[in-house]
């Protein structure tokens, strides 16, 4: 399994996080890269989400929420609301920028964000937005929703660039629940409410249960006397190298320095963030390390399913 740590989104005084991906034992699902579980958090404590205008490339981030509501801004001109059960996700290509702000109606900000690295057949595309609310299904012993891929016999219509799965999964008290799935992927499986089993392996939350690919059944068991929920993740090994940096995916470092100099430079590539009303409307980006960046890649997994990494 993969522990969490605690992380400032957007700066050092800004709402915390709980980070399982990218970490030093895994870096990768799938494409999966990065993976951030927040709240449930009283707004009112801790002054919610405000993310001022940043850049990313070569990714697409995936806003998922529980409770709550955050107002997104983008440099393709979107405006949006992020609410519970609906997928907004954003594909930055060759650059975008956006600001993230829980809305004044939020009294309880839950939920996670997610991103996916682009290949390289597509991380050099235009910058998009997509919305969709997935319908749930029911099934033996719980209730999905998709939000990418196929699971349950329900397909997402919102088109992705490498083979993926993304699913909330609500399972009932003392259920178990036997999900078909893909050999090819891996999979992960982040808990929001739990414990929750995996393969035999007990999950408590935020935390993420690897199973590598091979898989054609997963089995996943809420042991409590209460509804528990999970997010399942997967999708076929990436393997193409990955380099993250900030807020930034790519493949060199040559490649990072440039793409930090435009941003900070203002150039076209991430375009400007309208209507966002912080004070600071722009992130201003990290130094970079004095030794050069180096891409990482997921570990390779052993072939038996039930490994975890």
């Amino acid at each position: 399994m993969v522990t969490s740590r605690e992380v400032p989104l957007g700066g050092p005084r800004a709402m915390t996080v709980r980070r399982t991906l990218p970490q030093r034992e895994r870096s990768l699902v799938g494409a999966w890269c990065f993976v951030d579980h927040y709240g449930p958090e009283d707004v009112a404590l801790s002054g919610g989400m405000d993310v001022p205008p940043h850049p990313h490339t070569g990714l697409q981030t995936v806003s998922w929420l529980f409770s709550g509501e955050v107002e997104h801004r983008d440099s393709g001109g979107v405006h949006a609301l992020v609410r519970p059960g609906e997928l907004n996700l954003m594909t930055a290509g060759s650059g975008v920028a956006h600001s993230e702000v829980s809305t004044p109606s939020t009294t309880v900000l839950h939920g996670v964000q997610l991103w996916v690295a682009l290949p390289d057949a597509a991380r050099h595309r235009p910058r998009g937005f997509d919305h969709h609310v997935p319908a749930p299904v029911a099934v033996d012993g719980g209730v999905v929703r998709v939000l990418l891929g196929t699971l349950a016999g329900a397909t997402s219509p919102v088109p992705t660039h490498s083979p993926l799965l993304a699913a909330e999964i609500v399972l009932e008290p003392r259920a178990t629940l036997a999900l078909e799935v893909d050999p090819a992927y891996e999979h992960g499986l982040l808990v929001d409410v739990g414990p929750v089993g995996l393969e035999g392996t007990t999950l408590a939350r935020s935390e993420l249960g690897y199973v590598a690919p091979g898989a054609e059944r997963l089995a996943v068991t809420n042991p409590t006397g209460a509804p528990a929920r999970v997010l399942l993740l997967g999708g076929e090994p990436f393997t193409e190298p990955v380099l993250m940096w900030w807020n930034l995916v790519a493949r060199t470092h040559e490649e990072i320095v440039a793409l930090r100099a435009d941003w900070e430079a203002g150039t076209e590539r991430y375009g400007s963030v309208e209507g966002y009303a912080g004070t600071t409307q722009r992130l201003p980006a990290p130094a970079l390390p004095g030794t050069r960046l180096k891409p990482r890649l997921a570990p390779p997994g052993p072939g038996d399913r039930s490994a975890w990494g």
